[in-house]
């Protein structure tokens, strides 16, 4: 096995690990507020809303300095930190006792973590470009079914044993993601030499190929993340009868099942037909899909429209990612991934506190009908600014 295979699939299943973790409590924090002490229904929401915005906002600050430091000292580094980090920081979300200290642990969470953008840029520095769209996709199929396999554990675990062992289970999770990168990923690294002539971080990002990249980046972000703070909440109106957490888990599982189909088939696609083809078809159907699900009656209809939309994200965000690993120079992979991920972090901080407040106005529904149109704005975007 040639080195760059044998680094991805470590990095493949690393990732795998620490996604199933990060995946056990992302459906169960809404339903983990109550737990502290929240109780109105409103503030349930709200406080929703700042659990995934603070996490985001932290990240989004953090993202460029540790591309920096990850293109000046070594990508296998910022993958230890970030799984390391994450299990530490998790570990003691199981141990807070009121809202308030959730947010702040997960606003460090934010500051340390980030192993998807830490994993992408190793990735990405080690794989031929001409495969980047089959090693992107790959590894974005990791991610997904990590995703898809954690929220059904986090919905058992909580349903039978209670909530603060899911956030322990996490934290073992991400430790052994970590030593597998530690112990079994080799990198001789040797940083790029700048010189005079160099193109800077910030006139790499401002030219008009990566400005588009970015654009449909924080679109796609904002429309896929709106509707997660209220999800579980809206599971809970279809089937009120109980085990909402395990339901939960069900619906967001399709999802990411379904979307590590889409993206290692979709991603493979994408090196043949060309990133934008992908894309656009991509955001159309995501648009489609979400309408759909604004109109659900029951569970079954959510959860395969779910489905539908985890195939559909799938592909695009391996079209995305095996893009941006065309458009980086050499030696700027953690750079740009750290730009990328500030993008999805902004993004990831404005969505939740968006879909609280439409579903606190206009009710649990208004958020799907909103990411809808932000995919059919994605998909303009992209038709119109992306080249072929």
């Amino acid at each position: 096995m040639t080195p760059w295979k044998r680094t991805l699939w470590i990095v493949w299943f690393a990732e795998f690990t620490s996604i199933v973790g990060f995946s056990v409590i992302l459906p169960i924090l809404p339903l983990y507020i109550p737990q502290l002490g929240v109780s109105d229904p409103r503030a349930v929401t709200f406080w929703s809303g700042a659990a995934m915005s603070a996490q985001a906002v932290a990240m989004a600050v953090m993202a460029p300095i540790w591309g920096a430091v990850a293109d000046r000292y070594g990508r296998k580094l910022m993958v230890e930190r970030a799984m390391f980090g994450g299990a530490l920081v998790i570990g003691l979300m199981g141990f807070a006792r009121t809202v308030e200290q959730l947010i702040l642990l997960r606003m460090l969470q934010g500051v340390l973590t980030g192993t998807i953008a830490a994993a992408n840029t190793l990735v990405a520095s080690t794989v031929p470009r001409e495969r980047s769209g089959y090693a992107m996709g790959l590894l974005q199929m990791a991610i997904y079914l990590g995703a898809s396999v954690g929220p059904l554990i986090g919905g058992v675990v909580t349903d039978t044993i209670g909530f603060r062992p899911a956030f322990w289970i996490t934290s073992a999770l991400l430790t052994i993601g970590g030593l597998l990168i530690a112990l079994m990923v080799k990198e001789n690294f040797v940083p790029e030499k700048r010189t005079g002539s160099g193109q800077s971080s910030v006139a790499l990002l401002l030219t008009g190929a990566m400005l588009s990249a970015m654009s449909v980046r924080l679109i796609v972000r904002i429309a896929s993340q709106m509707t997660n703070p209220i999800l579980p909440l809206f599971v809970e109106t279809l089937a009120p009868a109980g085990r909402v957490a395990t339901l939960s888990g069900l619906v967001r599982g399709a999802n990411a099942a379904t979307g590590a189909i889409g993206a290692l088939a979709l991603g493979r696609a994408s090196d043949r037909l060309g990133h934008r083809t992908i894309l656009i078809a991509c955001a159309v159907a995501s648009a489609l899909l979400y309408a759909g699900q604004f109109l659900a009656q029951d569970v079954l209809v959510l959860t395969v429209l779910q489905a539908g939309s985890g195939l559909a994200m799938g592909g695009m965000l391996a079209a995305l990612m095996a893009n941006l690993a065309r458009l980086t120079p050499e030696g700027r992979h953690g750079a740009v991934y750290g730009f990328d991920t500030t993008t999805t972090s902004i993004a990831n901080a404005i969505a939740p506190m968006l879909g609280s407040g439409l579903a606190m106005g206009w009710g649990l529904r208004a958020p799907f009908l909103a990411s809808a149109a932000f995919f059919a704005l994605g998909g303009v975007v992209i038709a119109r600014l992306m080249k072929t």
